[in-house]
């Protein structure tokens, strides 16, 4: 697995040769998940199937009991991760913003991934 590496501001970088890219590694995989769930379903235009539903499975009413299981199947879907070693989520209401966070195993290991994702519209 080869990925290009993100700046802290979630831009590619550039510039540094092969430091650039993030290969075989925990953190490629860790970043790969990270955004995958960053990503709406339906965004990327080469492949409209990528992604996590946002739209039609996670915001909206009555989808609480729903939206974790939906955010693990995007997960465990991400080429590298082998199982979720630890899950949560928390929701704040007031400012209807979610984050997950997710101990994950890999084929290089174990890593964290934590994810805030603002202005859902989770009821």
């Amino acid at each position: 697995m080869r990925v290009r590496a993100l700046t802290a501001t979630g831009d590619y970088s550039y510039g540094q040769g092969s430091a650039n890219y993030l290969v075989d590694s925990r953190a490629a995989v860790a970043q790969e998940v990270m955004t995958t769930l960053l990503l709406f379903q339906g965004e990327w235009f080469l492949d409209t199937t990528a992604g996590v539903p946002w739209l039609t499975k996670v915001t909206g009413v009555n989808t609480i009991t729903l939206y974790d299981q939906v955010i693990k199947d995007a997960i465990l879907n991400v080429q590298g991760v082998t199982a979720i070693v630890n899950y949560s989520s928390t929701l704040n209401r007031a400012t209807r913003a979610l984050s997950v966070s997710a101990t994950i195993d890999t084929q290089f290991g174990i890593t964290q991934v934590q994810v805030f994702l603002p202005t859902t519209s989770i009821q």
